[in-house]
């Protein structure tokens, strides 16, 4: 990779999306990314790098816009890296992120599913209730920058409010920054991870070291003025404290079934609440889990899926790798007066052989694995008496991956698959699949 001596400008007809939302040409033979493009556009481009196989660049002037161009709302669009897909209207977003997945499971994959689901949509802005914005000193501005990194992530975007993070913290972002920058420990504090329940909504700093009782005494009025709670966190996860109020309930209802979920403020929640009221909807219906089934749940964390598949199975058993997650899924069936789940600590990318319930039979599996996909564990799983697999994906390329293991060498049709819009004005492909016999 490099970078080119000298700026060069030209003309280019974008005829194609990337899978990372920058419009693609073709310039004397070869491929060329370009951000801020979409496809049908006339654009004057700048060549920023070369590679061997492609090149990249940057859009200059729309000569010719598609129909699908809306104006982005954020006036940080183009800096920061968060949304790069704020300049596409909303519904064509979904379908370029449908195009994504079904691309992925015939070229990765070499499967296709025989039904294509509806998308499952909601609103596109104010929705995202779990993050982390990175924090800078920055000497040339002389002031703290708050805000998602740039498009070039040696950077952090000076941002004063996000369009797509919940409006507790997205209108703050720029009062967030002015509070940093007076306190003492400012250039030891990299990042502000903030989380959202249905009550309570929070902001741990990180601090490197020990803050001052004056910086304390800062971030403890920020707190009370603003109504959000603050937390510390001096060392790694477990180091969690609050700050103000001593005694902060997280929590969030899930719309269907009623089930409350509690959770600490590090602890991974899915970042959009009315999808994942949608999808776990959407799940238990492809699932169709019966009063007799006992049913596997794996990568389950708080117990987002398995305590919902609870209340209409015999049976359900949760695995996740996080013992903390474990624990507190453990409290919230408790909690909901779900008695007939039960929750184990696993590495599900490692030999699972002794595993207790590795022994145990099956009807039906649901899955919610990371980025990596599933294709250790699904490798080792007993699936002769499962029947029925969903299968929730936030990275379409691993689950193509494991779509072609589970249809070419264990026997699964791949009997639908769709989309679901987690992160709206991102690239990000949510999915959903289900496999039968």
């Amino acid at each position: 990779m490099s970078r080119s001596n000298a700026p060069q400008e030209f003309e280019l007809d974008i005829v194609d999306l990337s899978h990372d939302g920058r419009g693609v040409a073709r310039r004397e033979g070869k491929a060329m990314f370009v951000a801020g493009a979409l496809p049908g556009e006339r654009v004057r481009a700048r060549l920023i790098r070369r590679h061997r196989n492609f090149d990249e660049g940057e859009t200059l002037a729309v000569l010719a816009a598609s129909p699908d161009r809306v104006e982005p709302r954020c006036a940080h669009f183009r800096q920061c890296a968060g949304c790069v897909l704020q300049h596409l209207d909303a519904g064509k977003q979904i379908q370029a992120k449908q195009k994504v997945l079904l691309e992925n499971l015939e070229r990765i994959g070499h499967v296709s599913a025989e039904r294509i689901l509806p998308p499952l949509t909601a609103d596109s802005w104010g929705y995202r209730r779990k993050g982390r914005l990175s924090v800078r000193w920055v000497e040339k501005k002389g002031k703290t920058v708050v805000g998602f990194r740039e498009t070039n992530p040696r950077f952090v975007a000076d941002v004063a409010r996000c369009e797509v993070v919940v409006p507790e913290i997205g209108t703050r972002i720029g009062e967030i920054a002015a509070m940093v920058d007076r306190l003492d420990g400012k250039r030891e504090i990299p990042q502000i991870e903030f989380i959202a329940g249905d009550g309570a909504v929070a902001l741990v700093f990180r601090h490197l070291n020990p803050l001052s009782g004056r910086d304390t005494g800062i971030l403890t009025q920020f707190a009370q003025d603003t109504g959000l709670a603050v937390f510390l966190q001096p060392g790694g996860v477990d180091s969690v404290r609050p700050l103000w109020p001593q005694a902060v309930p997280l929590s969030f209802r899930l719309a269907d079934s009623g089930i409350e979920l509690a959770f600490r403020p590090l602890d991974f929640i899915q970042v959009n609440a009315a999808i994942n009221d949608r999808m776990i909807a959407h799940a238990l219906d492809l699932l169709d889990p019966q009063a007799g089934d006992r049913v596997l749940d794996l990568f389950c964390g708080l117990g987002n899926f398995t305590l919902p598949l609870a209340r209409r199975a015999g049976r359900v058993v949760g695995v996740e790798g996080e013992a903390g997650l474990v624990q507190r899924a453990r409290d919230n069936a408790a909690a909901n007066g779900i008695g007939n789940v039960e929750f184990f600590t696993a590495d599900l990318a490692k030999d699972l052989a002794a595993e207790p319930w590795m022994r145990d039979g099956f009807d039906k599996l649901l899955l919610d694995p990371p980025r990596s996909g599933a294709d250790v564990v699904l490798a080792q799983l007993p699936l002769d008496g499962i029947d029925r697999i969903v299968y929730v994906s936030c990275h379409p390329g691993s689950l193509a991956r494991d779509a072609g293991f589970l249809v070419r060498e264990r026997g699964y049709t791949l009997k639908a698959a769709g989309v679901m819009d987690m992160f709206p004005h991102t690239a990000h492909v949510e999915s959903i699949a289900l496999f039968e016999r």
